[in-house]
């Protein structure tokens, strides 16, 4: 089973958008998943009790 997503809205820098998008396309997924991926990544480094 797929874990539940919640949607939320943030306010980002436009440089740091066109970044993420372009990054998000050269991974072959969508700007949303690739904030989740990135965020996800971020958490597990930094936080030991998100596996």
């Amino acid at each position: 089973m797929k874990p539940l997503k919640q949607k939320v809205s943030i306010t980002l820098d436009e440089d740091i958008v066109k970044k993420l998008r372009v990054l998000a396309e050269d991974c072959d997924r969508s700007l949303s998943q690739y904030i989740n991926l990135v965020l996800k990544a971020y958490l597990q480094k930094h936080d030991t009790k998100i596996k």
